[in-house]
């Protein structure tokens, strides 16, 4: 990083600290809490949960902060790092800048798509639940829950069976190496771009699709400027949040219980929560325009997608090297924990 860009950012985060009032040394009985997505959507569901459990047993009280409040996924992240937010809720398809190892939840077709073995995963997954942990605590952050928010559903100009329908199409992905090896993967021109722009690149046709799950397609709008939807199978949608390390260890053991009750809590309660979501969204969507189309690959069709998924694993050894291959491989005995 240049000298310009640390002063720049070093800046943003001190204006960011300003106005929220908030010393990183401070010991304040408010603490802050960023995520990444709109009112009502599941992230934020887990958010007031998480908050209702923590104001239901401490004196702690918990500013909630949404979507473009602090910025962008990448803002709040470095605001959680700088110690000016407490907690952030950051999905592994931006955390993979900071860990490699986040990427393992965009190989394709490695998750199953039956929601309760989803969930029974994250509930038991050592990987998940032991191993990603030390990850996070590498880069300052104590990691609090990972959890499901639903299936990915594709959105194109245009409705896709096979691979050969993404030629020539850029499809936006988020700042994930991976996630653009996955779409290369299945023969389309991979185009990062913030979550911000997405809208408006679809509207002008600077991209022609995008990934997302369904929720966020309806609560989002995408539906508006991108109508043909894919169900590829191809992943489920996983997000984490997290603590500041620092922040964290600082509490009294008792606290840092209360803490991942706290976490425990708002899990049970979202999970709840997206059970029956996509149906209803997809109801929403259909209700809410004629132009919408929706595709269901079939099995023939999705073998066609699957059979590109080997070299994207294989991009994550080269991305990761010996801890994602022993990661991955934990990964798959978790799942089949859950699976048989």
């Amino acid at each position: 990083m240049s000298i310009y860009s640390h002063l720049k950012q070093l800046t943003a985060i001190s204006c960011v600290a300003a106005a929220l009032g908030f010393s990183a040394m401070a010991n304040a009985d408010t603490w802050r809490y960023a995520h990444e997505e709109y009112e009502g959507d599941v992230q934020d569901v887990y958010a007031h949960k998480f908050k209702e459990y923590i104001e239901d047993n401490s004196e702690h009280t918990l500013q909630i902060y949404r979507f473009g409040e602090l910025g962008e996924s990448d803002d709040i992240m470095e605001q959680t790092q700088a110690g000016i937010l407490q907690f952030v809720n950051q999905s592994p398809g931006f955390t993979g800048s900071l860990i490699p190892e986040a990427q393992i939840f965009f190989i394709p077709y490695l998750m199953p798509t039956d929601m309760e073995t989803v969930i029974e995963f994250f509930r038991q997954s050592k990987a998940v639940n032991e191993d990603f942990p030390e990850l996070y605590e590498e880069q300052g952050l104590e990691l609090l829950k990972m959890y499901p928010e639903g299936e990915m559903v594709m959105t194109a100009d245009e409705p896709v069976t096979e691979p050969a329908d993404l030629q020539g199409k850029k499809i936006r992905v988020m700042t994930n190496p991976l996630l653009s090896s996955t779409y290369e993967a299945f023969g389309a021109t991979p185009t990062p771009l913030p979550w911000g722009e997405v809208y408006g690149a679809l509207q002008t046709n600077m991209i022609q699709g995008q990934e997302n799950p369904i929720f966020w397609i309806e609560s989002g709008g995408l539906y508006e400027v991108s109508p043909n939807l894919i169900f590829t199978h191809h992943g489920w949608f996983t997000t984490a949040s997290m603590a500041n390390k620092d922040f964290f260890d600082g509490l009294s053991s008792d606290e840092q219980a209360m803490i991942r009750d706290a976490a425990d809590y708002a899990f049970n309660q979202t999970v709840e929560h997206i059970r029956g979501l996509a149906e209803e969204s997809l109801e929403k969507i259909k209700a809410s325009s004629d132009e919408v189309t929706v595709t269901r690959l079939t099995d023939e069709q999705i073998e066609k997608f699957k059979a590109r998924a080997p070299q994207v694993e294989e991009t994550f050894y080269e991305m990761t090297g010996e801890s994602g291959k022993a990661l991955l491989n934990q990964f798959k005995k978790d799942l089949d924990a859950v699976t048989n």
